[in-house]
């Protein structure tokens, strides 16, 4: 239980579902994590149940002061920053790329695709004073193929990998791996939005979908942010590790397009 014993690590998004579990894994791998995170209630209440090696830091991911705020705080309560879990997301605009506005198509990108060049960026240049690091982003199966997520996901998710991979050029000459997690549908708050919050049916969606017949949960995503994130993964950078039930070698499709989202169907 010490994979990542001494370790320092801010986690975007750290509050719920992929995030939540990613802090739980590295504090239970006696890491210390700072929850990054927009929601306040959640956050304060995640880091009292953890105990003194979390520390929660309200972070609003599309402003560059607030993801620095959350580094130094890490670096203040625990020692060097050796990881940055770049997580935080959001389904974003959705409908046809015909009625998809431009300031949708803004916010959407701030989150998904700027937040993720920010947390890289203030990440490795503390990092390069260390001489080494591990830098994780989330991505998505939509990042891989089309028909997987809404217009504006899929292209925010595209440029993470190629982010992550321009990213681990430069920065492997000074010790900072930069590599990306590619989930396929998983249940979390954010999936459970499209089924109003049912997190039964958004289950038995993911499951039905699941070339392996079963649903992805945030676990199953933590446990590949923390490999990368650990010695363990020494050797590797610029990767994207696809954790999707081999959803991308298959036929898949959804109704994102629609103005009405609706579940993962195969076709």
């Amino acid at each position: 239980m010490d994979r990542l014993k001494g370790q320092c690590v801010v986690v975007t998004g750290g509050a719920s579902g992929i995030g939540e579990a990613t802090v739980r894994a590295i504090i239970r791998e006696g890491g210390s994590a700072v929850i990054a995170d927009i929601q306040q209630d959640r956050g304060e209440e995640l880091a009292r149940e953890l105990g003194s090696n979390a520390l929660f830091r309200k972070t609003d991911v599309t402003q560059e002061a607030d993801i620095i705020a959350a580094i130094v705080s890490a670096e203040e309560a625990f020692g060097p920053l050796t990881g940055m879990v770049n997580n935080a997301g959001i389904i974003g605009a959705v409908g046809s790329i015909t009625e998809t506005t431009s300031d949708a198509f803004d916010h959407t990108m701030s989150i998904l695709s700027r937040s993720v060049f920010l947390g890289i960026k203030n990440a490795a240049k503390v990092m390069k004073e260390h001489g080494k690091g591990a830098i994780v982003s989330v991505t998505s199966s939509a990042g891989l193929m089309g028909g997987l997520g809404p217009h504006c996901y899929t292209m925010a998710k595209h440029a993470v990998i190629g982010l992550t991979k321009s990213a681990a050029s430069e920065l492997s000459a000074n010790g900072i791996r930069v590599n990306t997690v590619a989930p396929g549908g998983t249940v979390t708050p954010l999936t459970a939005a499209l089924t109003d919050g049912d997190t039964a049916l958004i289950t038995e969606a993911i499951k039905a979908a699941s070339p392996l017949g079963i649903a992805c949960m945030p676990d199953d995503i933590a446990d590949g942010i923390l490999y990368l994130l650990s010695d363990e993964a020494r050797y590797v950078t610029g990767h994207t590790l696809v954790i999707d039930a081999g959803i991308t070698t298959s036929q898949l499709q959804t109704d994102f397009h629609s103005n009405e989202p609706g579940l993962l169907q195969k076709k």
